[in-house]
């Protein structure tokens, strides 16, 4: 593990420190061998696909999500979030994508403590980015419900975008707006 500062996300109905680091050497073998359930295929896409693409573009950074000391899920974040939203969000955000859980840890409470320390993480390295961004698609109703119990909420918005269909735009703020110096 790097000496980095990372984020960390402990709640008491678990033993396990759920936690997110970026992916580098060390973590990139445990990260290529996580999988999901073939139906969620489709929505995420192949993992070590998701990684070497992700290393490929220079706006993008490959985080993995540890539980203890044990990789347990990988996300990508995209800081062009036109690429999630397919235009601007009038805030600087940073985008979700390939979000998701091994098959053999999921339903244990990671992906919701996951959210909570991304959202930690991006504070702490990412302070001037205030959204951050997903869309999941409109038949994925596991993620949504996921999503939803992890503070995002459903614009109302869909985009027309992804492979899979038309997706739900979701939103988590990360920094509370500043309110308006003009006002009382």
């Amino acid at each position: 593990m790097s000496a980095m500062t990372v984020a960390t996300s402990v709640f008491s109905d678990s033993a396990a420190a759920v936690r997110v680091l970026p992916v580098d050497a060390a973590l990139a073998p445990s990260v290529r061998a996580l999988q999901v359930a073939p139906e969620q295929l489709p929505f995420v896409g192949d993992t070590a696909f998701n990684l070497a693409d992700t290393w490929r573009d220079p706006n993008s950074e490959a985080m993995a999500i540890l539980a203890d000391d044990r990789v347990v899920g990988f996300y990508r974040l995209d800081f062009s979030v036109q690429a999630i939203a397919g235009r601007s969000l009038g805030e600087p955000g940073v985008g979700l994508r390939a979000y998701m859980i091994d098959r053999a840890r999921q339903g244990r409470g990671y992906g919701t403590r996951a959210i909570a320390a991304c959202r930690d993480d991006l504070c702490l390295r990412h302070p001037q980015r205030r959204l951050l961004a997903l869309t999941v698609n409109v038949r994925n109703r596991p993620a949504i419900s996921a999503y939803l119990k992890a503070g995002f909420v459903d614009t109302g918005e869909l985009f027309h975008g992804g492979n899979a269909g038309p997706q739900h735009l979701m939103l988590l703020r990360l920094i509370p707006s500043s309110p308006d110096p003009t006002s009382p």
